[in-house]
């Protein structure tokens, strides 16, 4: 027995492990509920400062410090905002926010807004404007910059800089840094906005769409009235007097970044609707250097990055959609992390780590998660002052957020090994010798020059053969077309392709023809090939024995042995009406795969479903049934062919466009399909065309072409993004429905893709057929709009983080001693990844459903009620909602 005296001191510790674990509780309750959602490395501490949204200040996308250390923001739709933050460590995150009052006036309209980038710099802030002017603001997309002459701590002072033409919006212009020497600014620019006139050009001003395949612009109208060259990067002087074009040849970057050696790299979007077609390009990041090119075209004419007239990216990220880029040389971060680029991803929620070391003329990337949330639709990102990292979220009016990082243990007094520029390469110093030489005619170019055409390094060749372009054709035509060493040849004609005219065009093909193409190794055969492609895109096709003998040449070669060889030499074939080309095409076609390495990865697609369901869906289906990009390739090749034709030949291509709609690649998939399949049939007999048109598939296709008709009744809409409680008013009365409309919906809604209803379906999650009789239609509506408010344990996702501070998203469906087994796609539950339990640090639930979000968005209001109706009954004819 205890003692009275043993009992109260027992009650006594108690009571103080209870307090001691209440107080615990509360720390870990203290944890502002936005910052316990993040992945953070080892070490580094996240919190969250500031919500503009919860105060009506819009949604923040540009962010820049400004010469006090005080934070510049801006609303996406609306004005500027300066935070003085607290220091790291102080009682109180909460910052000190103004609205910046700017113009003469200093009144409550917004003077300056609308932005996707801001800059401080030069005692001013750049403003990158993406706005059609209105009665809200009435500045236009362009260049803008702001100054307190008056020393009011205002900016009462607006410079026009330029203004851009082309579409504003997204895919306008962006971000601005300053240069390394701090002299000048470079901006970067999306697709959309044309090229000004510049006062100088790095890149040639020759550019143009350089592709023979068939063209297809996109058949659902993306970007169809933009040209070469796609996205651009210019420097300018701190006044916008002087214009460089620097670089051309992306979709989207939002934002460009320099590493400690002046080396700058950005991170380009993909084309997610073209995911799936031989032409779909990863996010990527790339290298920006001197006159590049990195060969964004519009529809399906984007070039390959094999192709030696344009750069390749140094790392290919995956899906996704890239915003900010920083390095983290100011951070007072681990060196690993001070010799990062940190690329971040609006989308998933991801931002990466990407490590880079000097290799050759350029550099090897390698990736790691730096920090992911979901959802997490990142937009900006600077590192500050204090040596922390703050980052923003937000964006096309989303609830926004400004957090920041810093690391929390000891940097080793600070030291850090900088990347010097005697540190480089013997490549790299030879591409900036060579970049000496874009800026326009100098005396000796073609002599430093021309020896390094035949670089095997591709970054000093790129920049060897731009250098040769900027001086006068006459110094060099003649040179080019007596070149006897096949490298050099190659690329010299290239740049006279590029440069000459037609004139040329026999003696540049029976330059190409004197190579011996069999003594080439692989690289050198792709861009021979290339260099005939060029050629004929830029000048035509040769006529008489010049023709013959190049398809001669060709033939003799095709097919190689490699299927980016085949695409290239196929599309020169076709182009000259080679009476082999069909045929060989069509053999291709049939037997085709694709090259399983091509344009890796870093993160893939399965991995990204679970973070954003929203943009997850569209990964599930293609995923479940991915088309075969290789042989869709030649598919659009042959449609362009006008000779060759036979009936068995028709009748084999249009069986494989048949066959091809079952396929599920990105938005655009069918769209490019149904137009190749056009093209082809232009050339069918007339009296033949009603049999091939059916034979090719249009009985499949929707009036558009876009999309396979589905026997079931599909949504007519027109949607909208319902909320409960928009719904909740059309639930007062579901009686009389339409069962065959509410199974419609049910299925259009991919309801039944995961769950089983009266022993139909999916079982990726629970079986709905006595949903009305435990659950109210509010609670259904709840469920259905919001599916991540509350999550049921048995259909819970896990994010598995692993020790090389990557994670894994999916549902667990099993496990041993050795591995957890994942399924990542609900539209494909039986494909598991497994994860070696090895590898996995920790383990947490997901905040994110796994039931995809805005299934219903595609309803109209009876449609919706439909719906409604069939889950309330269970499919139950006999309910009273069919009474």
């Amino acid at each position: 027995m205890y003692s009275n005296h043993s009992i109260k001191n027992l009650l006594m510790v108690s009571l103080v492990l209870f307090i001691l674990g209440s107080c615990g509780k509360r720390a870990e309750e203290e944890v502002h509920p936005k910052v316990e959602k993040l992945k953070l490395p080892s070490g580094f501490k996240a919190e969250h400062l500031y919500s503009p949204g919860e105060n009506d200040q819009g949604s923040w996308v540009g962010m820049t410090f400004d010469n006090k250390g005080r934070l510049l923001t801006v609303d996406q739709y609306g004005a500027l905002y300066r935070l003085e933050i607290p220091e790291i460590g102080s009682d109180s995150l909460r910052p000190k926010v103004e609205k910046l009052k700017i113009g003469p006036n200093g009144d409550d309209k917004i003077g300056m807004g609308y932005a996707q980038g801001l800059l401080y710099a030069f005692n001013s802030v750049y403003v990158m404007v993406n706005h059609n002017p209105n009665d809200d603001f009435d500045k236009g997309t362009g260049l803008y910059r702001i100054e307190d002459t008056n020393g009011d701590d205002q900016y009462d002072k607006i410079t026009t800089i330029r203004t851009f033409t082309g579409s504003p919006g997204e895919h306008g212009p962006h971000s601005m840094v300053v240069s390394p020497d701090g002299n000048s600014i470079y901006i970067v620019v999306g697709n959309h906005i044309d090229v000004p006139e510049m006062d100088h050009y790095r890149i040639p001003r020759v550019w143009q769409d350089d592709n023979l395949l068939p063209e297809i612009k996109d058949p659902r109208g993306h970007a169809n009235n933009r040209g070469a060259p796609g996205g651009w990067i210019a420097k300018i002087d701190p006044e916008g007097k002087e214009w460089e074009l620097f670089s051309v040849g992306y979709r989207n970057p939002f934002d460009i970044a320099f590493n400690e050696v002046g080396d700058m790299f950005t991170y380009d979007s993909d084309m997610e609707w073209d995911f799936g077609m031989p032409w779909y390009r990863p996010t990527r990041i790339n290298h920006v250097t001197s006159g590049s090119e990195y060969g964004w075209r519009t529809g399906n004419l984007k070039w390959s990055p094999d192709y030696t007239d344009n750069l390749p990216a140094i790392l290919n990220i995956g899906q996704g959609s890239p915003t900010n880029v920083v390095y983290g040389s100011d951070a007072k971060f681990p060196e690993k992390y001070r010799r990062s680029l940190f690329a971040f991803d609006w989308s998933f929620g991801i931002i990466y780590s990407i490590n880079l070391e000097p290799e050759g003329g350029t550099y090897k990337a390698t990736a790691e998660e730096f920090i992911s949330g979901s959802p997490l639709p990142l937009t900006d990102g600077v590192i500050g002052p204090d040596g922390a990292m703050y980052f923003m979220t937000g964006g096309r009016r989303l609830e926004s957020d400004v957090y920041r990082v810093y690391y929390t243990r000891d940097l080793d007094n600070g030291k850090r090994a900088d990347l010097k520029e005697t540190d480089l390469p013997e490549e790299h110093k030879i591409r900036r010798q060579l970049e000496d030489y874009h800026t326009g005619p100098k005396e000796g170019a073609i002599d430093f020059a021309w020896p390094y055409l035949k670089h095997p390094d591709r970054f000093v060749q790129y920049a060897a053969r731009i250098a040769v372009e900027h001086q006068p054709l006459p110094e060099w035509q003649s040179k080019a077309l007596n070149e006897k060493d096949p490298r050099t040849l190659t690329q010299a004609v290239i740049a006279l392709a590029r440069h000459g005219n037609k004139s040329q065009l026999n003696p540049m093909l029976q330059a190409l023809m004197r190579v011996d193409y069999g003594s080439l190794d692989e690289e050198d055969q792709m861009n021979l090939s290339r260099a005939f492609e060029l050629v004929l895109a830029r000048h035509g096709n040769p006529s008489g024995s010049t023709r013959n003998q190049l398809i001669a040449y060709l033939d003799d070669q095709f097919p190689a042995q490699s299927n980016r060889i085949n695409r290239v030499m196929g599309k020169v074939l076709v182009k000259l009406e080679a009476s082999s080309a069909v045929p060989k095409l069509l053999a291709l076609l049939e037997t085709a795969e694709d090259d399983p390495n091509y344009q890796k990865t870093f993160t893939a697609s399965s991995d990204l479903i679970m973070r954003n369901p929203q943009y997850g869906l569209d990964i599930a289906n293609m995923l479940a049934n991915v088309p075969p990009a290789q042989q869709t390739y030649y598919a659009t090749t042959l449609g362009g062919a006008k000779a060759g034709w036979t009936d068995e030949y028709y009748k084999k291509y249009f069986n494989w466009t048949h066959d091809a709609f079952q396929y599920k690649g990105g938005r655009s998939y069918v769209g490019f399909i149904d137009r190749s399949r056009k093209m082809a049939l232009a050339t069918v007999p007339k009296s033949k065309f009603d049999y091939y048109n059916t034979l090719s598939g249009a009985d499949l296709l929707t009036g558009s072409g876009n999309d396979v008709r589905s026997s079931e009744i599909q949504p007519e809409g027109p949607g909208r993004r319902w909320t409960v409680e928009e719904a909740m008013p059309l639930m007062d009365d579901l009686r009389g429905r339409d069962l065959e409309k509410g199974k419609a919906m049910y299925d259009a809604t991919l309801c039944i893709s995961c769950h089983s209803m009266r022993g139909e379906g999916g079982a990726v999650g629970p079986d709905l057929t006595q949903l009305g009789t435990r659950f109210s239609a509010r609670d259904i509506l709840e469920s259905t709009i919001n599916p991540s408010d509350v999550i049921s344990d048995q259909y819970e996702a896990t994010v598995f983080y692993l020790d090389d501070e990557s994670s894994v998203v999916g549902r667990l469906i099993s496990e041993d001693d050795n591995a957890y087994y994942v399924s990542q796609n609900p539209f494909d539950p039986e494909n598991l990844r497994e994860i070696p339990k090895s590898k996995v640090t920790r383990t947490k639930y997901s905040d994110v459903s796994v039931m995809l979000p805005g299934l219903v968005n595609r309803l109209n209001e009876e449609e919706l009620k439909d719906l409604m109706a069939y889950l309330i009954s269970g499919g139950n004819p006999e309910h009273e909602v069919y009474q």
